[in-house]
């Protein structure tokens, strides 16, 4: 794992830049899947960085507050997934059973979102989808 250094970006979101952002910033960039804080910790513990869970959390928290990633809740699980905030509207489904997220090519609901503002005079700022099943390895051991 490189440290890149990513001084200029995290000044002007008024943070300071330190190893530990940085590392996990990377981590979050090479994700094309979204990540739990376990595994980026687990990621870090693997190239021998030093760095508690807790400190994880909260710099993904930080992260999430300052727009600079995106947070998902696994429903029936106490787990949040992270990603980088890449700034494209998506969706995911999640297995129920192996916690993987997938992304979800294009939006369904664009159509959707068009009549309910002119039907309804609702100007719509968002909306988020996630959708629960059993993946294909898991669906196999379920059987």
């Amino acid at each position: 794992m490189q440290n890149t250094d990513n001084k200029e970006f995290f000044t002007s979101q008024g943070l300071k830049n330190t190893k530990s952002r940085n590392l996990i910033y990377e981590i979050l960039e090479q994700s094309d899947v979204p990540v739990t804080a376990e595994q980026v910790y687990l990621k870090l513990k693997e190239s021998d960085f030093k760095i508690n869970l807790s400190t994880v959390y909260r710099i993904l928290e930080i992260f999430v507050n300052k727009g600079i990633a995106l947070k998902s809740n696994i429903a029936d699980s106490n787990k949040s997934m992270f990603e980088l905030n890449r700034m494209e509207h998506k969706h995911h489904i999640v297995c129920i059973k192996c916690k993987k997220m997938f992304s979800i090519e294009g939006c369904p609901f664009d159509e959707i979102e068009k009549k309910i503002q002119s039907k309804l005079d609702f100007d719509v700022t968002g909306h988020k989808l996630e959708i629960f099943g059993y993946c294909k390895d898991c669906k196999l051991i379920k059987k």
